[in-house]
């Protein structure tokens, strides 16, 4: 029987799923659609849910306990003025999971994870201003 077996292990030690969760939440928060296997984002929703719970409270007990489970500074502050601030009058469900195909290398079933009511100009958009910073220092 399988009982109090809660979470998948995915041939990962604790260690590395909780770094692996933390990167995938942080890029998450950033670029707010990823795409990865569907047990990693079906993992990472109810991580992601809570973190937003977090920023809907908004105090600094919440802010830390937040940054103790993201990597970056950049990623807790988005999370507390941008999303909690989004979510404020929503009960839950802050994320969609929907399927997409199957990796053309081992037939791995993808999807796509998403914010609910998601900016469409967050994807990619730290990877633009690099290169727009990049050319303005070449022409300068």
């Amino acid at each position: 029987m399988r009982h109090a077996r809660g979470y998948r292990r995915l041939n990962r030690t604790h260690e590395h799923r909780k770094a692996l969760f933390a990167n995938m939440a942080g890029s998450l928060i950033e670029h707010e659609q990823i795409k990865t296997t569907l047990p990693k984002a079906k993992e990472l929703r109810p991580i992601v849910e809570k973190l937003i719970t977090l920023a809907k409270r908004g105090d600094l007990h919440a802010r830390r306990q937040a940054a103790s489970q993201l990597k970056q500074d950049m990623h807790v502050e988005k999370l507390f003025d941008v999303l909690g601030a989004r979510y404020k009058d929503r009960q839950g469900g802050y994320v969609r999971i929907m399927k997409a195909g199957f990796r053309y290398g081992d037939m791995a079933p993808m999807a796509i994870i998403e914010f609910v009511e998601r900016d469409t100009d967050a994807k990619g958009a730290a990877d633009r201003a690099r290169l727009e910073a990049e050319s303005a220092a070449d022409e300068a």
